[in-house]
């Protein structure tokens, strides 16, 4: 369905009411998900059970009719494809085997391997395509090289990046190497996720904020920019929304540079500079700070029909500028989606 109203705002259309979706909307604040999770087992077995995955990402299009759905999977799953040993330690986060040089590179699978691993992701967003309302568009993702290669190198979440970065400035054909081997990887995962069914990519750059001057362009934006360039030549129509988190000046141009048809905002920028000077190229999403989903009351109601008003004069997508968090409170969701929607 073209009138689909995202698709229809990634084309560059101004709506009356931007549509609306919330990142990480499938997790832990719904007791639902709670529920299904506690079936799976753990957090692994649930991404790789079509039936449990599709579940879960059903659960919030039930209960509060966002306007895209987001399937339900990790950016790490790529690299446990590619060979990576992945674990999840409650409380604490996933964990991964490291790579620290060439010959770890090297001992990654072929990226033609990647699919056995990964077949099952294709196989929840088939079940997806099938059964979310015909209204609902349907978000496939993967994470941006830079991010994913920051947890390759590192074995886990770091405040700074630091490990990535001192590879990429000590041995810098591994970490280049390491580059283009998820690279090339991402641009298979997601044409198989399109193929799929998947109507929306979304690539997320979750630590593009640490690359600084020509290390952003090379490392975030041309890798963007070159999976971007790739999906299109196989999926035209295919849009495409990319997440430089806290890129700061970056976000300015990042739309043109790239390709994207959308650049989501985090809140580390004000509404009304983002309808300044990155709205001017196309669509935009974002941008609320996921601390009202917990805390509500009067500012969730101001900061929402603030950041409506301040993207009104072009084509929006209303959502959060980071994912929402366990504690927040699905009623201040149910408030923010019936602000956004006029109430």
């Amino acid at each position: 369905m073209t009138d689909k109203t995202i698709l229809r705002a990634l084309r560059g259309e101004k709506l009356p009411t931007p549509p609306i979706w919330m990142m990480r909307q499938a997790g832990r604040y719904l007791p639902e998900y709670r529920a299904t999770r506690a079936r799976a087992g753990d957090f692994l077995s649930l991404c790789y059970n079509p039936d449990l995955a599709a579940e879960v990402t059903l659960q919030p299009i039930r209960r509060f009719g966002f306007d895209a759905a987001i399937l339900f999977a990790d950016i790490l799953l790529l690299p446990q494809a590619l060979g990576a040993d992945l674990w999840f330690v409650t409380g604490e986060g996933p964990r991964l085997s490291t790579i620290s040089d060439m010959a770890g590179v090297k001992a990654l699978r072929p990226t033609a391997e990647i699919h056995e691993t990964l077949s099952p992701i294709y196989e929840t967003v088939k079940m997806l395509a099938r059964e979310l309302p015909q209204e609902t568009t349907l978000i496939g993702f993967a994470g941006a090289p830079w991010t994913v290669a920051t947890y390759m190198i590192a074995g886990r979440g770091t405040p700074d990046q630091a490990p990535a970065h001192r590879l990429k400035d000590n041995d810098r054909a591994a970490f280049v190497a390491l580059m283009e081997r998820i690279t090339e990887s991402t641009i298979e995962y997601l044409d198989a996720q399109v193929r799929a069914g998947a109507e929306v990519i979304k690539l997320f750059d979750s630590w593009a904020g640490s690359l600084q001057g020509q290390d952003f362009v090379d490392f975030a934006l041309l890798p963007t920019k070159r999976i971007i360039a790739e999906l299109k030549s196989r999926h035209p129509t295919v849009p495409i929304i990319a997440f430089p988190r806290e890129a700061g000046q970056g976000y300015v141009g990042f739309a043109r540079a790239t390709g994207a048809d959308c650049v989501a905002l985090d809140n580390s920028v004000t509404p009304e500079w983002g309808a300044a000077h990155v709205q001017v190229d196309g669509c935009v999403q974002g941008n609320l700070a996921s601390r009202h989903m917990v805390t509500g009351g009067q500012a969730l109601v101001d900061e929402t029909r603030r950041i409506v008003a301040a993207f009104s004069g072009g084509p929006h997508i209303f959502n959060l500028g980071h994912g929402i968090t366990p504690d927040a409170d699905p009623d201040n969701v149910a408030r923010m989606i019936e602000v956004v929607r006029g109430g």
